[in-house]
């Protein structure tokens, strides 16, 4: 969704979430906690994530960048996140402000605040 030019409504996203709970699927990507100001598709991810109807067997992982995102998510009660990193310079300046180098030196402090919770 993040890739849309107009946004896309809380309620259509979820009504897309839970479809493909219907459809079967086990895995369902909620939101990305990233930043609105890069990323503005995403600025609903607290709203989203907070009204997704939870099905048993359903993981819904949300996607994270750095250690900011991170902690977002776990305040928001995620229990499963997906740290990413862009394939293209470009579109990881675009999406998350940083170089893919830069990207990557900000998982170390985000795979650290993991390792402190397990």
């Amino acid at each position: 969704m993040q890739n849309e030019t107009q946004a896309i409504a809380t309620a259509t996203k979820l009504e897309l979430i839970e479809r493909l709970a219907e459809a079967g699927c086990r895995a369902i990507e909620a939101t990305a906690f990233v930043s609105p100001k890069w990323t503005p598709q995403m600025a609903d991810h607290d709203a989203v994530f907070a009204r997704v109807k939870r099905r048993p067997g359903v993981a819904y992982p949300v996607l994270t960048p750095n250690l900011k995102g991170f902690q977002a998510a776990l305040a928001a009660g995620a229990e499963e996140v997906a740290v990413f990193a862009s394939a293209s310079e470009s579109f990881s300046r675009k999406n998350i402000n940083c170089s893919i180098a830069e990207s990557l030196e900000r998982f170390l402090p985000l795979m650290e605040a993991r390792a402190r919770r397990a």
